[in-house]
């Protein structure tokens, strides 16, 4: 989609009606406390307005109507092509309204809107088509028996499935999950970040026009430590579905532990490496998938390639110019289409950010680039890039994910070196690989312990390729592809005697 102009987009955020209220059993309604939660853009500084804050009690009343719509089988049994299609008219709503959608999201989590614009417009709706094209092509199974009996392998939809999103791509992830859990039959109960909830709400409006039955999809702002824990906790959620951090993901297996033993799919933290091994030419080419592997988002992606393994032999030639390269990054309002970085999602989040410059400045690594603070403006969330050399993998900045524009080198002497400081790590979830040599790059690719590995390009794959982490990094389930299925279904045998008389 062609993006319009800063004043074409601030002119939809001046008319924006955000919601503000949950959304439960099919309509709006405040948190049974009257409870809020402020809502701030991080580019301004400005209060957006509140969103309600659920607390158990509406948890336990979302989880209520998602199991008795479950139980009555109007979405869960329905006929296969009655899903596909509301879940394409769906897919529809979202492209027609993606320029609001995009500017909400925007002005919420401080994304610059080009992001914004590419994932809501394409990623988003798209993601919802290739589910929806899935329901009427999967098949179950027929075990070889002999003649007296008839083995069927059929898989059927968990139940009510509880889906908890991070902050740094609200509307996607909320895609991501909800569409392969409303593809196979569940109802859901989405919890979106407390910083971003916005998108979520207008997503609830969209999918009731679309005609998913009351009570299916149900959107409960509020923050981890109530509403989060509840869902965790609640003995009639079936499974949680969970994109965060590593920290948190503990705990959704702690409450699993102690109430259903529900199933919980995590996908968590990284700590991802851009590897560049001796015989790669350096290219412009692999100089923009350095910067934007590392910056995207302001760095707040979970698979973002901060840990930057270069051998020794280019790495001088690979830092000047990366270097040249991260000090042409726009950094500014996120509503302009030529923004390349915009704020970091809340002032605490940037505190923390800073506070990782910090300890690279002290910390023994050598700073390239400091453009920290290089950015003012009416908002105290915005963090400008940095670049650090010589870094050592024990080094804070070179083990514990950041989450902001922190680029870090690290200096290595051939391929096995390169591999072992790679695998130097308790997170798994993504890496690239540079070189000339496909024989390297597929040595390379099966012996890094990550999810998903690019080579000679940054790149977490499309919908059609699971997506998800080794170690630290998350669990046995899987987003995107027919992989993220399997977290809402489970498998059932039906054996039937067959009378040969």
């Amino acid at each position: 989609m062609a993006l319009k102009d800063k004043a074409y987009y601030q002119a939809i955020a001046d008319q924006l009606v955000l919601p503000s209220q949950a959304f439960i059993d099919g309509s709006f309604a405040p948190a049974a406390s009257g409870a809020v939660i402020r809502s701030i853009n991080p580019a301004t500084g400005e209060t957006l307005g509140t969103v309600s804050h659920c607390q158990p009690e509406d948890v336990d009343r979302a989880v209520k109507a998602a199991r008795r719509v479950f139980g009555a089988g109007t979405w869960s049994r329905c006929a296969p092509e009655e899903r596909k299609a509301v879940l394409l008219k769906l897919a529809n709503l979202i492209r027609e309204n993606s320029d609001e959608l995009a500017v909400m999201e925007s002005i919420d989590s401080g994304k610059p809107i080009k992001d914004c614009i590419h994932e809501i417009s394409t990623e988003v709706p798209n993601t919802f088509q290739w589910y929806a094209e899935l329901i009427d092509k999967s098949f179950g199974k027929i075990a070889p028996t002999d003649a007296s009996a008839c083995a069927m392998i059929i898989k059927e939809p968990i139940g009510v499935a509880g889906l908890v999103l991070p902050w740094n791509f609200p509307l996607l992830m909320a895609a991501w999950k909800l569409a392969p859990a409303l593809a196979s039959g569940c109802s859901a109960i989405v919890k979106p970040a407390e910083q971003t909830s916005y998108t979520a709400l207008r997503l609830a409006e969209l999918a009731a026009e679309a005609g998913i039955p009351a009570g299916v999809l149900n959107i409960l702002p509020g923050l981890g430590e109530t509403t989060g824990q509840a869902i965790g906790r609640h003995h009639g959620i079936d499974v949680v579905s969970f994109t965060g951090s590593t920290e948190v993901g503990r705990y959704f297996l702690k409450y699993s532990s102690e109430s259903n033993l529900k199933p919980i799919g995590l996908e968590m933290g990284g700590k991802s490496p851009f590897i560049i091994l001796g015989d790669t030419k350096i290219t412009d080419d692999l100089i923009d998938n350095a910067v934007s592997s590392a910056f995207w988002n302001g760095g707040q992606n979970c698979s973002a390639n901060m840990r930057q393994i270069v051998d020794k032999k280019i790495v001088e030639e690979f830092t000047h110019r990366v270097v040249e390269k991260t000090k042409k990054i726009a950094v500014g309002n996120p509503l302009d289409p030529l923004t390349e970085l915009g704020p970091m999602v809340t002032l605490e989040h940037r505190n923390t950010v800073m506070r990782y410059v910090e300890a690279g400045r002290t910390g023994g690594a050598d700073i390239a680039l400091d453009m920290a603070d290089a950015y003012t403006s009416t908002s105290d969330c915005f963090v400008g890039p940095s670049v650090f050399t010589n870094m050592t993998p024990e080094m804070k900045i070179a083990r514990e994910e950041i989450f902001g524009p922190v680029l870090g080198i690290l200096t290595v002497d051939g391929m096995e070196e390169a591999l072992a400081c790679a695998n130097n790590s308790d997170y798994g979830l993504h890496a690239t690989v540079f070189t000339q040599d496909i024989d390297k790059a597929l040595y390379m690719a099966r012996r890094l312990a990550c999810g998903t590995v690019g080579i000679n390009g940054f790149t977490e794959g499309d919908i059609k390729t699971p997506f998800g982490g080794y170690k630290q990094s998350g669990s046995l389930a899987r987003d995107k592809g027919t992989e993220a299925m399997d977290q809402y279904l489970q498998s059932k045998t039906i054996w039937i005697n067959v009378n040969q008389g």
